[in-house]
């Protein structure tokens, strides 16, 4: 059992804690950390962990073992090097940093400290893209030539203003922070890295002062080629569609998976809702137990940073930007 300590409080901390409090054998939290801890109290009670403001102290506990972070974006190159510096697991929520730069120096620390680097890319555990991978890994549409994605909705309208996540620094290039980021990985995990992205970046609904609306078109070092959208001001749409030389195949929401031959559909699959969360910090857990290793690769979570951070140049001034 690992003794973790989450760090923010907010709703998305919320929803992590609460996805394992009470429900697994593998991880349970035992401390809380927020900037207001006041504000926390009834929900501390609630779950059974003391809510405090002190970093330093929780990583000082020796019954911490882990620390996860469902903090401010930028804030958490400096959390993973000091938890890696106490010689705590992290499990860090998407995005890994802003910038490849604090990517690199956040994964040095963890690999330098001997400890775990879970980044959360819950989709990566849905049984329709596991199944997704398995039909592309037998070759059932061929060889992977084109793959689009799609991560929308009303979130822009919802965000009220002032906060952080309401903020163009916070959130380059629109959703790709809040929501894009999370198929950037996908389409690593399934298509390997990305050598040059092109996009468009605008406001054109929202009040926030952030972009609401963000295109993106990708070259794969293997020579594969992508699209990815984001829109922050339209109904809620999820979708991730792969084409190969025989066929193709396409997740329609995160648990419906319509797979076609090169003359018709051949099959679709409906999946029970899963849960996602708890099976991601579980997963975490066994990687800092010495078990499997955390299945997303940190090179993965470092890379879809340079991605992210080439769709914020491009989209800024307009050029195809390079990725190394």
């Amino acid at each position: 059992m690992i003794n973790a300590a989450i760090y923010g409080v907010g709703r998305w901390g919320q929803n992590l804690v609460k996805a394992v409090q009470g429900k697994s054998d593998k991880i349970k939290f035992v401390a809380g950390i927020a900037r207001t801890p006041d504000k926390y109290v009834e929900f501390g009670t609630e779950m059974g962990i003391p809510i405090g403001g002190d970093y330093d102290a929780v990583l000082n506990d020796e019954n911490v073992n882990a620390v996860v972070l469902a903090t401010v974006h930028s804030h958490h190159v400096e959390q993973i090097k000091q938890a890696a510096g106490a010689g705590k697991h992290v499990f860090c929520e998407k995005p890994l940093t802003l910038t490849k730069a604090t990517a690199d120096e956040a994964a040095a620390a963890c690999t330098a400290a001997g400890v775990t680097l879970g980044v959360g890319f819950g989709r990566r555990f849905l049984p329709a893209f596991t199944d997704m991978k398995q039909l592309i890994s037998e070759g059932v549409i061929g060889d992977i030539l084109h793959v689009e994605s799609m991560h929308s909705g009303p979130s822009g309208y919802r965000t009220p203003p002032g906060i952080w996540r309401a903020t163009r620094a916070e959130n380059p290039a629109g959703g790709m922070a809040a929501r894009g980021i999370h198929n950037v990985d996908l389409m690593i995990d399934l298509c390997g890295k990305v050598s040059s992205a092109y996009a468009m970046s605008e406001r054109r609904a929202i009040e926030n002062d952030m972009d609401d609306t963000t295109s993106m078109l990708f070259e794969f070092k293997n020579g594969i080629t992508g699209y990815l959208s984001t829109i922050f001001a339209t109904g809620n749409i999820w979708r991730i569609f792969v084409m190969g030389t025989k066929g193709w195949l396409e997740m329609r929401g995160e648990h419906c998976l319509v797979v076609s031959d090169l003359d018709k559909v051949t099959e679709t699959r409906d999946y029970d809702e899963a849960d996602i969360l708890k099976a991601e910090l579980e997963a975490f857990a066994d990687a800092c137990s010495g078990g499997d290793a955390y299945p997303v690769p940190v090179d993965h979570a470092v890379h879809g940073i340079a991605v992210l951070e080439a769709v914020d140049e491009s989209a800024k001034t307009g050029a195809k930007v390079e990725i190394g």
